[in-house]
């Protein structure tokens, strides 16, 4: 009854939603361990030994310390606690199983103390390493860049609670076989990342939205003023590009790990002592407070993207293990809301929008997820062909530029 074509599509169904399940509850399983520790670490000792939850003295000691975890865990876990995020791309080649373990300690370490790094780059490399390990062992004939395709695609929608982002990364990066249609190609992704997504969405909803008002109808003006906000945010985001293989470079100069991380800790802990609370973290749930609040400056913005910029540069050149992508959404989250308090006439959806369009691409270069994640957080169906329109000369502007990450020459 079913075409060829249709029965190797089907054959790969039941491990895209294995895989796309399991790399959901991994994440899942990481995020609850790392909440409650946060809980702990914030709330519940600095409660019984009578310190502010805001005290600077505490988030330098805290910071300091959760550094030293982290490069105590990377310095005697076998593989080293896996690769180092500035120097590897969102998705790589699959890592030891061994540098797993080591690997989880450090990123949970890392997020419960209050770096500014997201889940991301971490759980990526678990889940394709998971995949490529346990699915090349049940099915030899499937090659091990298919495990990294269905892993990436059930993280991917594990981590924004929709596949549709996985949908349009892979669009672009599986249409290259004139002789397969690329909706075969897509079939086993989307389905990971279709299971990846339902199963987040049984335990928790990825808040992404803020609530900005809507935006009216198009006007030409509107782009002229989305496309200067977007370059705004760019050139932002090129300082931390600049400044990332230098201070990497610099910070290696230590040697050791546990040195280097507890340096880095301890700059963290300067950093948010200085910013402030909310600067803190992975920046989701701190964007939502700083979006819901209403008693921020203009000043109060600046300062809050322009510290978390220099956390996320400093967390990445110290070794610690996370992603730079949800950071950059709370940094152009702050520098839109800035920008609208600075120039009310433009409406916030278009400088929030367009700010994390334009720091997203710089981090990213990719310009699907730089869509998706505006359209995501400030969800107005009006601004998508605004979005579309801004992100052309967005890209001219990155054309040829460097990319946040450290080369090979870099270190």
């Amino acid at each position: 009854m079913l075409h060829p074509r249709a029965r190797n599509m089907l054959l790969l169904a039941p491990p895209a939603l294995i895989i796309g399940v399991a790399s959901s509850l991994i994440l899942i399983i990481v995020m609850k361990v790392a909440a409650v520790l946060q809980s702990v670490l914030w709330n519940t000792l600095p409660m019984q030994l009578g310190v502010s939850l805001d005290s600077p003295a505490w988030t330098i000691l805290m910071l300091t310390l959760t550094g030293l975890a982290v490069g105590l865990v990377i310095r005697f876990s076998p593989g080293h606690a896996g690769p180092d995020p500035a120097q590897e791309p969102l998705i790589g080649e699959a890592v030891a199983p061994s540098a797993l373990p080591g690997l989880l300690i450090a990123l949970i370490v890392g997020l419960a103390g209050g770096v500014s790094l997201g889940p991301e780059h971490p759980i990526m490399a678990v889940n394709i390493a998971l995949a490529v390990y346990l699915g090349g062992r049940a099915f030899p004939r499937v090659g091990a860049l298919d495990w990294t395709i269905l892993a990436s695609a059930g993280t991917i929608g594990a981590l924004f609670g929709t596949p549709v982002a996985a949908a349009l990364i892979f669009s672009q990066t599986l249409g290259s076989n004139n002789d397969i249609p690329l909706w075969d190609r897509l079939f086993a992704p989307l389905m990971a990342a279709a299971a990846g997504a339902l199963t987040t969405s049984l335990f928790f909803h990825p808040h992404f939205s803020l609530p900005i008002s809507h935006y009216g109808q198009m006007q030409i003006a509107d782009i002229f003023s989305g496309a200067i906000v977007a370059a705004i945010a760019i050139a932002l985001g090129m300082v931390a590009v600049w400044c990332l293989p230098r201070l990497h470079r610099l910070m290696h100069k230590l040697k050791h790990p546990v040195l280097m991380l507890g340096v880095g800790g301890f700059m963290l802990g300067i950093l948010g002592a200085i910013g402030g609370h909310i600067t803190l973290f992975k920046g989701l749930d701190e964007m939502q407070q700083m979006a819901f609040s209403q008693v921020f400056t203009v000043s109060d913005y600046m300062l809050f993207a322009l510290i978390k910029l220099a956390a996320v540069v400093v967390a990445a050149a110290c070794g610690f293990r996370g992603g730079r992508i949800f950071p950059a959404v709370f940094i152009g989250v702050a520098l839109g809301l800035m920008l609208h308090e600075h120039v009310e006439a433009v409406p916030a959806a278009i400088t929030v929008s367009c700010s994390i369009l334009g720091l997203v691409l710089v981090v990213t270069r990719d310009a699907w997820l730089s869509l998706f994640m505006a359209a995501a957080v400030v969800p107005d169906t009006t601004l998508i062909p605004l979005l579309c329109i801004v992100m052309l000369p967005a890209w001219l502007l990155l054309a040829g530029k460097p990319m946040m990450m450290v080369s090979g020459k870099d270190k």
